[in-house]
């Protein structure tokens, strides 16, 4: 059998942030409805109804020294270091973000230049053929990114790809809309790597789709709900209810055209990592994926890390994978020639999934 280029993961990394935030700590908190009238129930009742259907217990926040870049940079060093990989031999740096960097005394995007440059600046990187590029892609944009990293290693462009997302979601969500309480701050990076062999490895098949009509703006930039809130600022909106509705049908579709273009049969998936979003939606985007096979849903298939860390958007995925590779979930283990799943949800509406075979 003939040799082919196949796209491996070498090497991970991350930075948490340092500030942990409780569901406590938004009790003194003042919530509205979108129409601008105050929530009727006591802030008690609306974190535990919020706890129950996020699984969002605490969050992690930047410090106001750092910024997304700052955080990226973390993540892309830890990632480096931790696989012994020099940074000079990148061909890419893609850096998935949405709102580019945001300083805690002026919370305008700065997305000039773009953030890949000033992480390969921070990483002191002088090779001119190290490429770097940003992608918004909503939620879904770093996954966006290992699949183009995918599309470069196995065309020949590349040899080895850093993806990282990074994002500071506490500077951007209203302080008077009860979801602020989702968002969170973090960043993740992995090394993607050619690999020459004669057996399926590494990335299998990957499937992307954006649904945009009605489903455009289900996130989108708005004033704050607070009708007196002072200033033009605008924060990040989500109609909540029909993003869920969509993806328990569109997410597990996707999933599962991946899955077929790898010839891969759902019984052999051994872990999802799915973008934390919500556990209950993610935990219902499971079984509806097992259940289009008409299998039961295993269990221990889908490490989860929402309850501490909250939704750090781009940052979620390539978070949640070093904490399993790395063994920091010890619940979790990774087996050398085993299937995994990678799959995320966002605006746009723009999803995607990665099959991946754990090289041996």
């Amino acid at each position: 059998m003939q040799e082919q280029l196949y796209s491996i993961i070498t090497g991970s990394g991350r930075y948490i942030p340092t500030q942990r935030i409780t569901n406590s700590d938004f009790l003194n908190y003042t919530f509205y409805e979108a129409d601008g009238k105050r929530l009727p129930r006591s802030n008690e009742e609306i974190i535990q109804k919020f706890s129950e259907i996020t699984g969002i217990l605490e969050r992690r926040y930047v410090t106001d020294d750092l910024v997304a870049s700052d955080i990226g940079y973390l993540a892309a060093l830890d990632a480096l270091t931790s696989s012994h990989t020099d940074g000079e031999t990148l061909d890419y740096i893609i850096v998935a973000h949405n709102f580019g960097d945001v300083p805690a005394d002026n919370r305008r995007s700065d997305l000039v230049p773009a953030l890949a440059s000033r992480v390969k600046m921070k990483l002191g990187i002088k090779n001119p053929e190290t490429v770097c590029y940003d992608l918004p892609f909503g939620c879904a944009g770093w996954l966006q990114g290992v699949i183009q990293a995918d599309f470069y290693i196995k065309s020949g462009m590349a040899k080895k790809v850093m993806v990282i997302g990074t994002e500071t979601l506490s500077r951007i969500c209203d302080p008077h809309d009860r979801d602020s309480m989702i968002y969170a701050d973090g960043a993740g990076a992995v090394i993607l790597e050619v690999k020459r062999s004669e057996t399926p490895v590494g990335i299998l098949a990957h499937h992307s789709q954006t649904n945009a009509g009605e489903y455009t703006y289900v996130l989108k930039m708005e004033p704050s709900y607070n009708p007196d809130y002072k200033g033009h600022d605008v924060f990040l909106k989500m109609r909540g209810r029909t993003l869920y509705e969509h993806a328990l049908k569109a997410v597990p579709a996707v999933v599962k055209a991946s899955l077929e273009k790898a010839n891969i049969p759902i019984t052999e998936v051994k872990k999802v990592f799915i973008h934390q979003a919500n556990t209950k939606m993610d935990e219902a985007i499971l079984k509806r994926l097992f259940e289009a096979y008409g299998v039961p849903t295993p269990d221990g298939v889908m490490p989860m890390s929402i309850s501490w860390l909250g939704n750090s958007s781009v940052a979620t995925v390539p978070t949640l994978y070093d904490l399993v590779s790395k063994g920091d979930m010890p619940e979790h283990q990774l087996t050398k020639g085993s299937v995994i799943v990678f799959a995320a949800v966002g605006a746009g509406v723009n999803i995607n999934a990665v099959v991946y075979r754990i090289p041996e």
